[in-house]
């Protein structure tokens, strides 16, 4: 019994001792703390709660007195392109190539209804029946999140609107219909194969409207030819860049590899050794003097 009571007292013992070891360890080791790197409000639009998202600039609090451009990015949830966005639009200020800006992004959920008009093409209207207010989606935008935006942050009045596919639609047609809204417009492979290329057909007046960047991937077909009505109906007058990489870039890849391209044309530094870094800004038709 006195040796069985010995083991269980050097037993305890020994697991008190690898315990204050532990703690020890533990408190030596440096604790985890939160990566915080924006802000999310959660408003409603078309019936659908969504996130709006916000990335500061790294310097925002440090520099109480400064005013910053602000990007508008569509498809911008969580669980959409906001981290890219942001780390891309981070990436361009690190390099001089654009300047620094606050980051909105606005969380879509039913892509196809919010972001396209009405169609009047029965195969899009059957496999998108829900398709069609992104008028509706728009006027949202301008009333509800620009005020928002602009009442609590330090805006300096610059305002980009971008979006890739479907999106790029809608940025297209806000640029058409409403370009008040913002003061530069960010069109990668926009769906304009959308109700028979109809927004490629439309006047586009005398070219007073703010510059936009557009590209094309590999999409071909309706989306090519609408892209290449557009361009040819664009006014001489019209500031926009368009980045021909049917070659290059495929549908899916088209955003990551020219959103920096498209802010270092809306949000230009004027530093003169972009070239060098092989930062060139490539358009391959641009109009107006910008």
């Amino acid at each position: 019994m006195m040796v069985l009571a010995r083991f269980r007292w050097i037993g305890a013992a020994l697991a008190a001792m690898m315990l204050g070891s532990a703690a020890a360890a533990q408190a030596d080791t440096p604790q985890p703390a939160p990566l915080t790197i924006g802000e999310t409000v959660t408003l409603e639009a078309l019936g659908e709660k969504r996130g709006v998202n916000i990335v500061l600039p790294i310097d925002y609090a440090e520099e109480p007195d400064r005013r910053w451009p602000v990007v508008y990015l569509l498809d911008g949830g969580v669980t959409q392109d906001l981290f890219m966005g942001a780390g891309l639009q981070r990436w361009n200020t690190i390099w001089g190539r654009s300047a620094d800006a606050i980051i909105v992004g606005i969380e879509t959920k039913n892509r196809q209804r919010e972001l396209l008009p009405p169609t009047g093409d029965a195969a899009e209207s059957g496999r998108w029946p829900t398709a069609g207010e992104s008028a509706a989606f728009r006027q949202w935008i301008a009333e509800t999140v620009e005020p928002l935006i602009e009442a609590r942050y330090r805006h300096d009045g610059t305002a980009v609107l971008a979006g890739e596919s479907a999106a790029g639609h809608f940025v297209v047609e806000t640029w058409a219909e409403a370009p008040a809204l913002f003061t530069g417009y960010v069109a990668i492979s926009p769906s304009l194969q959308w109700d028979f290329e109809a927004l490629s057909r439309r006047p586009l007046g005398d070219g007073n409207r703010p510059p936009l960047y557009l590209s094309l991937a590999d999409e071909g077909g309706a989306t090519e030819s609408g892209m290449m009505r557009l361009l040819d109906a664009l006014p001489a007058e019209q500031p926009y860049c368009f980045s021909d990489r049917r070659t290059e870039l495929r549908h899916a890849t088209a955003l990551h590899g020219l959103l920096p391209e498209a802010l270092q044309y809306l949000l230009p530094t004027g530093v003169d050794y972009l070239d060098d870094y092989g930062f060139t800004l490539r358009c391959e038709k641009r109009g107006g003097t910008r």
